[in-house]
């Protein structure tokens, strides 16, 4: 529901990033009496950003892209019983980036063109992050299968990119939203 990435163009610079709205990974939950249960996932999404600055007598092209693991530990409560449960949950996430590559294509006026490509850019501040999560639900029993559509919000504590390009910015969002649904038996 929201974007991994916020960025803004400057005078001189375009920054453009791009989240892929589907996060996959597996579940694991430990129920507990009374309705409670601990749950824990391990959640990947991929995103990518790319930005374009005018110098004076050269134009610079950043394409960056990666993944994100996200590690949610989450406290569940279930509200109901029966085929449809409502629940809550919130608990701790902890966010590592990985994968990034970056290829840095600048031209040069008149006909000079340098690339280079790296696995660590400058804009990355942090690899690591943690924060809170909280999140509702419902689940729903169809024979031995559970779909649980769940909508979660996580304040992140760092940002994990964090730069001025140019006049432009690129930064993490620091909130996120996220619409889940789990398959799970």
């Amino acid at each position: 529901m929201t974007d991994f990435l916020d960025t803004v163009s400057g005078s001189r610079a375009s920054i453009s990033s791009t989240t892929n709205r589907y996060i996959v990974g597996p579940t694991i939950e430990l129920r507990l009496p009374l309705g409670f249960g601990v749950e824990a996932d391990a959640l990947y999404r991929h995103f990518r950003y790319n930005s374009t600055a005018s110098l004076v007598d050269a134009v610079s092209t950043l394409t960056t892209s990666g993944g994100a693991w996200e590690f949610p530990i989450l406290l569940k409560k279930r509200l109901l019983k029966g085929p449809s449960r409502p629940f809550l949950d919130a608990g701790i996430s902890f966010d590592r980036i990985s994968g990034v590559s970056q290829t840095v294509q600048t031209v040069i006026f008149p006909n000079r063109t340098i690339t280079s490509t790296n696995s660590n850019p400058a804009e990355l501040k942090n690899d690591f992050s943690s924060g809170f999560t909280m999140g509702g639900g419902v689940e729903l029993k169809a024979l031995m299968l559970r779909v649980t559509p769940e909508i979660r919000y996580t304040r992140w504590g760092t940002q994990h990119f964090n730069s001025i390009i140019t006049n432009g910015s690129l930064g993490s969002n620091l909130n996120q939203a996220e619409f889940l649904i789990g398959l799970t038996w």
